[in-house]
């Protein structure tokens, strides 16, 4: 394996050297082969008893240094000066195609010095549930972590009952958070948070190095990011439900796939995870509190560059930054080709309209789609009139709005109870489920012949009000 491991060459106290436990029966559930390609390890799908061994810990490969990551975090605002990776190990870093370096996390692979009294270990449900939303998340387009391998151990974790454990293979373009910076500034320790700048933006973003003050600059570059990012998960009706500050990553990428879920019929106030008891994290919140963990870097950013304006001037830049992709990912999925001054109303039409109406969100944009040549009266109402009107005025024909906006809209996505589904099925021994689940979610936006169903919301027994953190 090509690792080449810079994390690990910075000061000790940055991570703690452990080693992962060993599992005793490994067993691999999946292989990306094709994330392999890219990572320059294709080789490696040869021999899947020896993946087993390597993607649960249980054999060490050559070059590998693994490093339990220190950091801090705010957790529903509320600040812990202490966290870092209490059941995963930074396996190493490895170069792939052009150049681009990646993290390889073992998530699952037992005690560190950071497990608080934890057992470090995963079981099966939060690591298929990882897999099949961070692969989901790269086929639309989103910045995310992505799984390589998922293995079952062979031994059992205790949660609420004995459950098949297992570790998933997280690559990440790095695992510096918000939190990270959070744990040196609480230590007062300018010297780490110096060295930790420098480093993120060589990793990140080497063109802010000579920029007249490359701390602000990297900070305009997270800040770009994570508006995005976040803009990009409201469109697809994501809510990522534990949105602490340990939980967002540097980079812009999608971290941490506990409690999160998407929404089946619309709400603005909707929250899944059962940790979330206010609401601190419901899907219109997301935006929000984005900003407010900025704000929480940039605290830690100014023991660097005390000018607070500086930092003040990109904050402010968040919102216009957020509604900009929204909108213009909201159009797109809505089929307007170029932008006009009443978009924005429609666009909150649309939304006002699927709430009302208990509309599933994924499906309705499909079937507004349909209606571009209907006849007969509007199915969805008031809407789709106002709708038909702007896009007749466009200069692209008609014709070609439901081709772009089935290309922009999901026709499946990873419906909670279908992820339920498949966790359950596997906990019982049988992978069936995980695997066709996996084979339509890597085709989001076309139909596939005899899994039709995998796009449908849920039954009335079938509906999940309430996703759960894994640890």
């Amino acid at each position: 394996m090509n690792f080449d491991n810079s994390y690990a060459k910075l000061p000790e106290h940055f991570y703690a050297r452990v080693s992962p436990a060993p599992a005793p029966e490994p067993q691999l559930l999946a292989w990306n082969q094709e994330l392999a390609e890219e990572l320059g390890l294709g080789h490696l799908g040869e021999d899947q008893a020896k993946l087993a061994r390597i993607f649960s810990g249980s054999e060490l490969p050559e070059g590998a240094e693994p490093i339990a990551l220190a950091y801090a975090g705010h957790q529903f605002g509320y600040f812990n000066p202490q966290l870092g990776d209490g059941r995963a190990l930074l396996l190493g870093e490895v170069v792939g195609r052009g150049g681009r370096r990646v993290d390889l996390q073992l998530k699952g692979s037992g005690r560190t010095p950071f497990s608080r009294g934890g057992d470090g270990k995963a079981a099966i449900g939060p690591v298929i549930r990882e897999y099949l939303l961070s692969e989901f998340m790269h086929r639309v387009g989103v910045p995310s972590t992505r799984a390589l391998a998922a293995v079952q151990t062979g031994e059992s974790v205790v949660r609420e009952q004995m459950l098949p454990g297992a570790v998933l293979t997280r690559v990440a373009a790095s695992h510096i958070r918000v939190g990270t910076f959070e744990y040196f500034a609480a230590r007062r320790d300018t010297q780490a948070l110096q060295t930790l700048v420098e480093y993120a933006i060589e990793r990140h973003y080497p063109e802010v190095q000579e920029a007249e003050k490359p701390v602000v600059a990297f900070f305009a570059r997270v800040v770009e990011g994570q508006a995005r990012l976040i803009a990009h998960w409201m469109s697809l009706g994501f809510i990522h439900g534990v949105m602490n500050t340990d939980n967002t990553a540097i980079s812009g990428e999608t971290i941490d796939y506990g409690p999160c879920a998407f929404m089946d019929e619309f709400e603005f106030d909707k929250v899944f995870s059962s940790i979330d008891r206010n609401g601190r994290y419901a899907y219109v919140e997301q935006a929000p509190i984005g900003h407010w963990n900025l704000t929480r870097l940039a605290g830690c950013l100014m023991r660097l560059e005390p000018e607070k304006a500086l930092f003040e001037a990109q904050l402010d830049r968040f919102q216009g930054l957020f509604e900009e992709s929204y909108f213009a990912h909201m159009r797109g999925k809505l089929g307007l080709a170029e932008e006009q001054p009443q978009d924005r109303e429609l666009i909150v039409a649309w939304l006002q309209h699927l709430q009302k109406n208990e509309l599933d969100y994924t499906l309705s944009f499909r079937r507004l789609g349909e209606r571009i040549r209907a006849d007969g009266p509007n199915v969805f109402g008031r809407f789709e009139a106002a709708w038909r009107q702007r896009v007749e005025t466009q200069q692209q024909p008609v014709e070609s709005v439901r081709e772009r906006m089935d290309a922009l809209n999901p026709l499946f996505i990873p419906r909670n109870h279908q992820v339920e589904r498949a966790i359950e099925a596997a906990i019982g021994g049988d992978r069936s489920v995980f695997d066709e689940l996996q084979q339509v979610l890597q085709q989001p936006f076309a139909e596939q012949a005899g899994l039709a169903q995998y796009a449908e919301p849920p039954g009335p027994d079938e509906r999940v009000t309430r996703t759960f953190c894994g640890t």
